[in-house]
């Protein structure tokens, strides 16, 4: 929608104004680009992504037949159908590799399940992934679509977080779970679980299925709360927003997802501290690489088992950790392909069924080719997003953020599964980010138009004073 406006004496040009675009980018009639920088009105974050991130911490279980329907669950059931058309008309900007890896992977899931457990136990699993994968991934895609977008979701789940704290507080402190014992008086909810205290607390569970889900969900905003709402909050509430977020997390008293916060925090540090320096996150994959050499080499561990048994609370977790990893990459070895569905792993007695790394379940039970659509699809996504250029400082911080997100969770995996609210929220945040790679030519488009308007509004006359496209190089219409 144009307005059109006159300010000052009736001598002034009156001044175009797109109120569908960026609200701080004006035109004068005479074609000369007036540019006040970002907006200062904010859009407010769509309805359906409220509600699928209120369900994610709200624990209400309604069993259906052999199905249990969380509410996310429901709201994502809902919203499939929908998003999916929305996507396939192209309300989610253009259709990226990613989007088709991630069907793929479901497509692939349903046939291994097939494969293993046949059609009639196949139904359910299948349709449950499809739903928690794709449903999330597309709600994201479909719904953060900007800046604004991006900022509202990450200050919605900060706030959230904020309004759990004092529940989470009380339970580290006491080991009682307010939150499940209120919901649960209504409905059935998720199943309290008693864990021994570390460090004479106990390990918050707060309204999800254990506690390290807990502290991944927490930790996973802190980059997100310090670096994407930059230039929208105030320093200080941005600051004391980061530390309540990372506090959170720390209640869970759950060693990967503590080490998480910590690993976001030297990122953040890093990007902080040499931001003059264009080959930074170069530096640092360089050194990462040296570290991997040092420990292959001067180690009778491999990497993976040495992060896997040192990045603990207590060592018997470690070595824990690391049978694991021995019985179930043999489980892939015996069956690299279709995988194991939902059945059982072989392992000694004395071990559990816990499998605390993502990706190595993903390839236990989906088979390699699984876990390679997950991976691949990913890095897609990381590796365009990452050469990105041209990008305005709060699209460059959303960035920035979600890239460091995207390590922390590729960090924290190894160590933790993903599964019920965990896995459904970080499908959403991988799909989440994907807008900042149409972000730049959607203001070139933007800003085209625009001048084009200002054109027009001088009649069409050639030589008119219309700022060239070149000039949008240095305005605020980047990114």
């Amino acid at each position: 929608m144009i307005a059109i406006s006159h300010r000052g004496s009736h001598k002034e040009q009156p001044v175009l104004r797109s109120s569908a675009a960026d609200p701080g980018v004006r035109l004068n009639v005479n074609g000369r680009t007036r540019i006040h920088g970002l907006a200062s009105e904010h859009t407010r974050l769509a309805w359906p992504v409220k509600v699928f991130l209120l369900g994610l911490i709200i624990p209400w279980v309604f069993p259906i037949g052999t199905v249990n329907l969380s509410l996310y669950r429901i709201v994502l059931l809902a919203l499939l159908v929908p998003c999916l058309f929305m996507w396939l008309r192209g309300k989610a900007g253009k259709k990226k590799p990613a989007d088709f890896g991630l069907l793929l992977f479901c497509a692939w899931a349903a046939i291994a399940f097939i494969a293993v457990e046949g059609v009639d136990q196949a139904i359910e699993p299948a349709g449950i992934l499809f739903i928690e994968t794709m449903g999330s991934y597309l709600l994201a895609r479909v719904y953060i679509r900007n800046v604004q977008d991006f900022q509202n979701m990450v200050i919605f789940v900060a706030k959230l977080i904020v309004c759990v704290l004092p529940f989470a507080l009380y339970e580290w402190v006491t080991g009682k779970n307010l939150l499940l014992l209120a919901f649960g008086s209504i409905f059935r909810t998720e199943a309290i679980t008693t864990m021994a205290p570390r460090m004479g607390f106990w390990r918050v569970q707060g309204p999800f299925s254990h506690s390290i889900l807990f502290g991944t969900f927490c930790g996973s905003m802190v980059a997100l709360t310090c670096l994407a709402t930059k230039g929208r909050l105030s320093n200080p509430s941005r600051r004391s927003l980061t530390f309540l977020v990372g506090f959170a997390a720390l209640l869970s008293m759950s060693s990967a997802p503590i080490g998480g916060v910590f690993f976001q925090i030297s990122l953040l540090l890093w990007n902080w501290i040499l931001g003059g320096f264009a080959g930074r996150w170069k530096l640092i994959w360089t050194i990462a690489l040296l570290g991997y050499l040092v420990v292959e080499l001067g180690s009778n561990q491999t990497p993976a088992q040495f992060y896997i048994s040192h990045f603990t609370f207590e060592q018997q977790t470690g070595w824990y950790r690391l049978s694991i990893w021995e019985y179930g990459s043999a489980s892939v070895a015996s069956h690299p392909f279709f995988g194991i569905g939902l059945g059982d792993w072989a392992r000694p007695a004395w071990m559990g069924d816990s499998v605390d790394n993502f990706w190595l379940l993903m390839a236990m039970r989906h088979g390699l080719p699984g876990l390679l659509l997950i991976v691949l699809s990913m890095l897609s996504i990381c590796f365009a997003i990452a050469k990105t250029k041209g990008s305005s400082p709060q699209v460059d911080d959303c960035r920035t953020s979600y890239l460091i997100c995207m390590v922390a969770f590729a960090f924290v995996g190894s160590t933790v599964h993903f599964w019920v609210a965990a896995y459904a929220w970080f499908f959403f945040i991988v799909g989440s980010g994907v807008w900042i790679l149409d972000s730049k030519l959607s203001r070139h488009a933007e800003g085209n138009r625009l001048l084009g308007m200002g054109r027009y509004a001088q009649g069409g006359r050639p030589g008119g004073n219309a700022v060239p496209d070149s000039s949008l190089k240095h305005s605020s219409l980047r990114g």
